[in-house]
């Protein structure tokens, strides 16, 4: 068995996808264990070659080992010291991951700060002779989940606060897009219910716009493989869209594009990221979770609409969208 530890989010798992299936390529015959949270699993089901998910949620949640020590324990969570000894508990023959002094673990190549996350675990696994293609991005497509196609998603929510674009410039985005001819739904948990709702009502949509939280995990996905369009901040479904191939525009702030933003040379995934213009003071790192960041709150709504339209122009040139 290869027991590999991701114990994260949709956003996580996504940019996981090219290590995983590095790992399946370099262990055929094994049974590839997943330890993430159990609600993640239809997402596991769409990367493929994850035989299953043992429910594991986040580091304090040790998950029940059982049967023999697996072969391989591979961390893609995070640096150690913890997530390196929560799979040392399991006892496995081998542990693959970063070089950690304190967890005991001196194999593996030093962690950088400053890399982008798919490439990070690429880098892990390349390392130990298991080649990993940072490109390997696409999702399978989900099975018909009844949702509508062609629509235009907005995702105006984010665990972390200060990745969230004013609601008021969502409203704004939303009712120009509408006066543009596109269907505009709203995304989220449901506990973005309320914002989404606010949204609409502002943006004069109706209330059937609303799907924060009448989606679950599968449902998300199948809606963003068949969308026209995905606008959010930097989150799980600007990820879906990217392993969909479909089109995006994705609001960066605090945290730089550099570190999770969609392929560079994927034209149809547009980025706006603050901290990558001239003169800017990226900040990044202060005040993650006390409110809408200064580097996301200076993107305007016509900068978004602009990106629209440059988006959806690559859409049209490789053949994807008609109209």
């Amino acid at each position: 068995m290869i027991l590999v530890l991701r114990a994260l989010g949709v956003g996580d798992l996504a940019t996981a996808v090219p290590a995983l299936r590095g790992l399946r390529a370099g262990f055929p015959d094994r049974e590839l264990v997943l330890a993430a949270p159990a609600w993640l699993a239809p997402l596991a089901d769409l990367v493929g070659g994850i035989d299953r998910v043992l429910p594991t949620d986040g580091l304090a949640d040790h998950p029940a080992w059982s049967g023999a020590p697996p072969e391989v324990a591979v961390n893609l969570h995070g640096r150690g010291p913890r997530s390196h000894r929560m799979l040392a508990a399991a006892r496995p023959g081998r542990l693959l991951a970063f070089a950690n002094a304190e967890a005991g673990h001196g194999d593996g190549p030093p962690w950088d700060d400053d890399e982008h996350e798919v490439r990070r675990w690429c880098r892990l696994l390349d390392w130990y002779g298991l080649p990993a293609a940072p490109g390997d991005l696409a999702l399978r497509r989900p099975p018909a989940a009844g949702m509508p196609a062609g629509v235009t998603v907005l995702h105006p929510g984010s665990k972390i606060p200060a990745k969230r674009w004013p609601a008021g410039r969502f409203a704004a985005l939303a009712r120009a897009l509408a006066d543009r001819g596109h269907r505009v739904v709203l995304t989220g948990l449901t506990g973005e219910r309320d914002l989404s709702a606010r949204i609409a009502r502002d943006a004069g949509l109706p209330p059937d716009a609303v799907l924060a939280g009448r989606t679950d995990l599968a449902e998300l996905a199948a809606l963003v493989a068949d969308a026209r369009l995905v606008i959010s901040g930097d989150t799980g479904v600007a990820h879906l869209a990217t392993g969909y191939g479909t089109a995006s525009v994705v609001l960066f702030g605090p945290v730089p594009s550099a570190h999770w933003g969609p392929p560079p040379d994927r034209p149809r995934h547009r980025v706006l990221d603050v901290t990558r213009r001239p003169g800017r003071d990226p900040g990044w790192r202060a005040g993650v979770g006390v409110g809408s960041h200064p580097t996301l709150a200076a993107i305007q709504v016509d900068e978004v609409l602009a990106a629209v339209d440059e988006a959806e122009r690559a859409m049209r040139v490789s053949g994807a969208i008609t109209a």
